[in-house]
């Protein structure tokens, strides 16, 4: 049993744009500058890892920034942090050196989860971006969105299971908060997290069924990997899955958030949800028994609305106001987050998200006020460095 606090990372993905709002393909450009100072992967030796091809590598955004699907992009991750001031520390850092290495090449770079103006994705070259791009055609091609990933520390696989089975119901609650893409094609979606609608086209994303056991779970894996659809294990896009090369339950539902803080503040929800998740399967409680269609409508629905409008609550499978489902999240962790030390500052930042609203907010007003998708990115590059 873990008898420390559960170490936690994350994972972003950034956006990588011109003075004039527009995604620009100079991800690649941007990471030659940083592997030149030692603090990137190229995307020659990125895919080389990926192939494993190359043992130093192994393809890992951990302390250093790497390539994403498309060269409009950059990924990085932070350290295995044991504190949320050391992720934060982390997240602002690495979001300071894309941006470096970013402006070396006449760019910057925004934490936005989608791109506010129409732009044409250009693919990342490489053997497995290239597989992914020729079996996914317009589902890949269109595929410019920017997630932010939390890994939480699992003693082993059977633990990590028992989370995903009690993590499940509220994920889309994590959706909520971090919405963070309105803006789809140079129009406005109607979505707070449009993100999560056009990932939701992988065909191996979305919620589960509950697991029996770890061997269940990896069973579904090696079926899935049978059809021979997707190319390889790296794309089972579950909300939350067992991560393949680090010991921990690995959360895939949040748009990157716009603000550093948003994300410490995720990490730390994250975290108390695997801790609750983990007491309860030791204590003998149940997964809620509530089907994958049930999860998959909530997740609808809090990617649709955000904060401004009902989510389906856990508990009922009823819609309440967004507070007062983010308050029932709050409440469901609070235990966990006193005994990792984090409850007032996740407190405090549930309710900074609460008050000013989400990044998709942010854009939204923005762009009211200006009626510029320029100024939306422009706004959002300042707010990804603050």
């Amino acid at each position: 049993m873990l008898v420390a606090v559960r170490t936690v990372g994350v994972e972003e993905e950034l956006l990588v744009v011109d003075s004039s709002g527009r995604p620009v393909p100079l991800g690649p450009a941007a990471l030659e500058v940083a592997a030149r100072r030692g603090e990137g992967e190229t995307v020659e030796e990125h895919d080389r890892a990926e192939r494993g091809d190359d043992e130093a590598g192994g393809g890992d955004p951990v302390g250093r920034l790497v390539p994403e699907l498309k060269t409009q992009q950059l990924e990085f991750g932070t350290r295995v942090c044991t504190g949320l001031d050391d992720v934060a520390a982390d997240l602002r850092h690495w979001r300071g050196r894309a941006d470096a290495a970013a402006r070396d090449v006449g760019a910057r770079v925004a934490a936005l989860a989608s791109s506010p103006v129409r732009v044409e994705p250009q693919s990342t070259p490489g053997e497995r971006y290239t597989e992914m791009a020729e079996t996914f055609r317009l589902t890949a091609a269109e595929q410019l969105t920017c997630g932010c990933h939390v890994h939480v520390a699992v003693e082993d696989d059977e633990e990590g299971v028992a989370v995903l089975n009690r993590i499940r119901v509220w994920l889309p609650v994590l959706t909520a908060l971090t919405a963070n893409s309105p803006f789809w094609l140079g129009r406005d979606s109607g979505h707070a997290s449009y993100r999560a609608q056009a990932w939701n086209r992988w065909p191996s994303s979305g919620p589960n069924e509950l697991f029996a056991d770890a061997a269940a779970y990896h069973r579904l894996v090696g079926e899935l990997l049978a059809t021979e659809t997707i190319v390889d294990t790296g794309m089972v896009y579950f909300d939350a899955r067992l991560s393949e090369r680090w010991p921990t339950v690995e959360v895939r539902v949040a748009d990157v958030a716009l603000r550093a803080e948003d994300a410490v503040t995720l990490a730390g929800l994250v975290r108390g949800l695997v801790e609750t998740a983990a007491g309860q399967w030791r204590a003998g409680v149940p997964a809620p028994a509530v089907r994958s269609e049930v999860v998959r409508m909530a997740a609808w629905r809090a990617s649709r609305s955000g904060l401004t409008g009902d989510l389906v609550h856990p508990a009922t499978g009823r819609p309440a106001p967004a507070g007062a489902v983010v308050t029932a999240l709050l409440a469901h962790v609070r235990p966990a987050l006193a005994a990792a030390g984090d409850e007032q500052r996740v407190a405090a930042g549930v309710a900074a998200v609460l008050d000013r609203g989400t990044g998709a907010d942010l854009q939204r007003r923005v762009f009211a006020a200006t009626g510029d998708l320029t100024a939306v990115v422009r706004a959002a590059v300042e707010a990804t460095h603050t």
